[in-house]
């Protein structure tokens, strides 16, 4: 069986990863079962940009194919924040609830129809002596007044999705698999995957 490495310590990232390549006989493996793994300095302004020095890093530090991950919340009315500062936004620990918490309080006064939003993903598979390829997805949708939903992690429970009426974290794993940012980014992955890898 194949091992692919996921260069991330976000379990809930992990999971849909290994949901995503369980039939494929493939063992999803992470940061989170390395020794030591580094944190990667994700200095980059775009998430390819992050995505592309995670994934390079930490492809050196073991010789082996990685595929990492970018991807965040950009919401319209703010400019395009949290952007690539998702996980972080409120403050360098990435507590979820505090995140989502700034996002509901900076979005307190913006009328419905102007709360529009994309979850953006963007994977990057580095392989030695091969050239990084990037692979990017989105999924548009809106800010919800108040959280709602206990699936998912992140922002989902505040990301509504108007083709379901649902929040993402309303939505099973599979359904929000087939809709994600990361999903997408993934159909386009596994069209070249065997070539790739």
């Amino acid at each position: 069986m194949r091992k692919l490495l996921i260069a991330t310590k976000n379990e809930g990232k992990v999971k849909e990863f290994k949901r995503r390549f369980e039939s494929e006989d493939i063992t999803v493996i992470s940061l989170l079962d390395l020794e030591e793994a580094p944190d990667v300095a994700e200095t980059g302004s775009t998430f390819a940009e992050n995505a592309v020095l995670k994934a390079e890093a930490i492809m050196r530090l073991t010789n082996q194919p990685v595929i990492a991950d970018d991807s965040g919340l950009v919401v319209d009315a703010l400019d395009g924040d949290p952007g690539v500062y998702s996980a972080r936004y409120a403050g360098l620990d990435k507590d979820d609830e505090a995140n989502i918490d700034k996002v509901l309080k900076e979005m307190k006064d913006i009328p419905e129809g102007k709360r529009t939003a994309s979850f953006q993903c963007v994977l990057a598979v580095a392989i030695p002596d091969k050239k990084t390829e990037v692979f990017s997805g989105a999924c548009n949708g809106t800010i919800a007044f108040e959280r709602s939903g206990n699936y998912g992690f992140g922002y989902d429970p505040i990301f509504y999705v108007p083709s379901y009426g649902k929040t993402m974290a309303e939505l099973s794993p599979d359904e929000k698999n087939a809709i994600s940012h990361r999903g997408k980014a993934l159909d386009r992955l596994e069209e070249s995957f065997e070539e790739l890898i």
